[in-house]
């Protein structure tokens, strides 16, 4: 059957009321998913700030900061996806009655303003986590330098390494993959925990 045999809406006066049931239970649906997804941004940010009070301590440890960055990750999608979830509740057909419409722009004022307060505070922890890494880098050059670490010698071992290992039965990537220090830590730079 074509939609245009049903009237000028498209819709039987059945279908209408059935796409406004579903439209009901969508809004209910998407915000409870939204709902949740601000609780579980909010919880990434309180454990995220925890994270950031153990570094520049001695509790500053590689997979610390490993941790640190997958929760980032993690919420940096919950943030993209909310964004998502509360694009589609404002395209979804509004309710038949007033007061139903009211009450619907409540939610979604109430849910658009909880979601920009986690966003708001999970922006203000990763500004934080920036600036301790950038604390932790300055560290780690001043603990190379007060060692007499000197990035040209270390470029110059690593060249000396590579002409050795191509002389040596043992391919050059695997040599200079065991020999380099940088390649321990993903090429990120040493984070060095303060005593250390």
């Amino acid at each position: 059957m074509s939609q245009g045999s049903y009237g000028s809406s498209g819709l039987s006066s059945y279908q209408q009321l059935t796409t406004a049931g579903n439209s009901s239970s969508e809004f209910t649906r998407l915000s409870q998913v939204v709902g949740t997804n601000i609780q579980k941004i909010q919880q990434n940010v309180a454990q995220i700030q925890r994270m950031v009070t153990q570094l520049g301590t001695a509790q500053e440890t590689e997979q610390l900061w490993e941790k640190l960055g997958q929760i980032q990750h993690y919420t940096n999608q919950l943030v993209r996806d909310t964004s998502g979830y509360l694009k589609d509740v404002s395209k979804l057909p509004q309710p038949s009655t007033p007061s139903d419409q009211k009450m619907r722009k409540i939610q979604v004022e109430r849910l658009t303003k909880d979601f920009s307060d986690a966003l708001n505070n999970f922006q203000i922890a990763q500004r934080r986590v920036a600036d301790k890494e950038k604390a932790s880098i300055a560290r780690s050059r001043a603990a190379k330098s007060s060692l007499g670490y000197d990035d040209r010698a270390s470029m110059q071992s690593d060249h000396q390494l590579i002409s050795l290992s191509q002389l040596s039965s043992i391919p050059a990537q695997q040599t200079s993959m065991q020999s380099d220090p940088r390649s321990a830590d993903g090429g990120r730079g040493f984070r060095c925990a303060p005593g250390a």
